[in-house]
């Protein structure tokens, strides 16, 4: 999500974070800080709305309607390798991995397009209710967010809604879920205009700890330029992060808990 028009929106968890009122104030829940690995070059301009890894590459999708696509991007240099530009009347979200094909929602529009990995060439659609933010999967199931405190499990075949996880943290249900990604167990949840990622236990839906970020990127050009986009190399256990507007991407380690 989304742009300028959601100003009170950020204008109100500015306040809340000023008077520690946030969703994550709570003892109860670890959180962790993060240690930079390594700093890669990332397009200004992409306005990051879904990301995974594979193979060496990242995969990116980006959002704003006119602007919005889907793109291979060469991780050392930040170099487009290969896009396709989604119809100019949607607002491109998540995207995913499922086999050889890229799964890529869209915020309002309803409509997800699956294309081919090899050649980005449309494969088909398929349509769901709701707004799409981001989509992950566990090996069997897609994950989705839809800015609720709610993850939808999809079957990655038939698209057809299976289950949904409540959210929360101490009790208390997390919305704004935006981009996520599948890691070792768990889902990670970019948690919309915050610095915060969200561990969450995808069969109970409980957070298990966050993920501190502040000060990742700390010069940033307007309320749109926040965190969001996880990626994740599960055969060396690399873990990157960048936001929307972000001219870096970073690969991190987390720190021990507190």
């Amino acid at each position: 999500m989304h742009s300028t028009f959601f100003a009170q929106r950020r204008a109100l968890l500015t306040a809340l974070a000023a008077t520690a009122i946030t969703p994550w104030a709570s003892a109860a829940t670890p959180v962790q800080g993060y240690k930079v690995v390594h700093t890669y070059p990332h397009d200004p301009d992409a306005f990051t709305q879904g990301l995974f890894f594979h193979e060496g590459f990242l995969y990116e999708g980006t959002g704003l309607r006119g602007r919005s696509s889907i793109r291979k991007v060469e991780l050392e240099t930040g170099k487009v390798l290969q896009q396709v530009d989604l119809p100019g009347e949607v607002f491109g979200e998540g995207i995913t991995l499922w086999g050889d094909r890229i799964i890529g929602l869209t915020w309002q529009e309803g409509i997800a397009f699956v294309l081919d990995l090899k050649t980005f060439k449309l494969w088909r659609k398929f349509n769901y209710a709701g707004e799409g933010w981001g989509l992950t999967h566990n090996g069997k199931e897609l994950i989705m967010s839809d800015g609720t405190p709610e993850l939808r499990f999809l079957d990655p075949l038939s698209f057809k809604e299976l289950r949904r996880v409540k959210v929360t943290a101490d009790g208390r249900p997390i919305d704004e879920l935006n981009e996520l990604e599948w890691v070792d167990g768990e889902v990670y949840a970019n948690i919309w205009q915050t610095d915060r990622i969200a561990r969450i236990n995808p069969k109970t839906g409980n957070v298990t700890g966050w993920i501190d970020l502040t000060g990742l990127l700390p010069q940033r050009r307007s309320s749109d330029d926040v965190l969001n986009g996880i990626a994740y190399d599960a055969k060396t256990k690399r873990l990157f992060v960048t936001g929307k507007l972000w001219p870096k991407l970073f690969e991190i380690q987390l720190t021990k808990a507190r």
